[in-house]
């Protein structure tokens, strides 16, 4: 079984790399809302959830565990020794509060809990195309996806979800609560917000929430991770197959 998915990987994989250039080369790149760009879009994204599927499947295959590539000494460091969490404390402190403020200023405020005003209008502005100049989102695929919200009238349950979530993302980064988790949730908000046009700090924090992320094993050790993640252990964590001698 583990065979099987590793000879499927490669080809599909390389087969979406091959639209991908298809897609993003200006040359032969087939203009927005033609049949052959809903086409390439959709087949990219079906076998890139395919490969990771797989990829994840072949988790579970002896030999997965196994490192090829060594890292650097101080990156090993960086991501897995406890005494590290002491460089990310001050990230951790950054982003929850960033997140937390965001989120407490919404809560408080008009609009976002009691009908979404503001995130629609947010919206609305974002899949406008302007007759010159850039538009706000470049992606159609995304622009798309908002105008499908607005079309359904999402914004009332949609902008309760990014209150509630950009408080949860900021309160768990302050306490250090599955840090990993909750910084992987604030750069699905975060590339959100880029996506749809607004930079700010979006990109500050994207950053350094993927730091994070690679350092979740000790990012939370100065919080609750360090009672939290040996409590829990890693419940994602595949049972490797095991080869019986003959």
């Amino acid at each position: 079984m583990g065979a099987r998915y590793r000879n499927l990987v490669t080809p599909l994989a390389l087969i979406a790399a091959v639209i991908l250039v298809y897609m993003e080369n200006p040359w032969v790149y087939p203009k927005p809302g033609t049949t052959e760009n809903d086409i390439a879009t959709v087949a990219f994204w079906v076998l890139t959830i395919v490969v990771i599927i797989l990829m994840f499947e072949d988790r579970k295959t002896p030999g997965a565990e196994v490192v090829e590539v060594e890292g650097p000494a101080f990156t090993r460091y960086l991501f897995s020794n406890t005494r590290a969490g002491l460089f990310w404390l001050p990230i951790r402190i950054f982003l929850g509060f960033e997140w937390a403020v965001a989120g407490w200023h919404k809560l408080s405020g008009t609009g976002w809990m009691d009908g979404g005003a503001p995130l629609l209008g947010y919206w609305q502005s974002a899949v406008k195309v302007p007759a010159q100049g850039s538009a706000p989102i470049t992606f159609d695929w995304y622009r798309a996806f908002l105008q499908f919200l607005i079309d359904h009238h999402a914004q009332g349950w949609f902008a309760v979800l990014i209150t509630l979530g950009e408080l949860a993302v900021g309160i768990a980064l302050l306490v250090g609560a599955l840090v990993g988790v909750a910084a992987f949730f604030g750069i699905v908000m975060n590339m959100s917000y880029l996506l749809a046009g607004s930079t700010s700090v979006n990109p500050i924090m994207f950053a350094l929430a993927i730091g994070l992320i690679l350092g979740w094993k000790v990012a939370g050790y100065y919080g609750l991770d360090r009672f939290l993640l040996p409590k829990l252990g890693v419940p994602w964590r595949a049972k490797v197959a095991t080869v019986p001698l003959t």
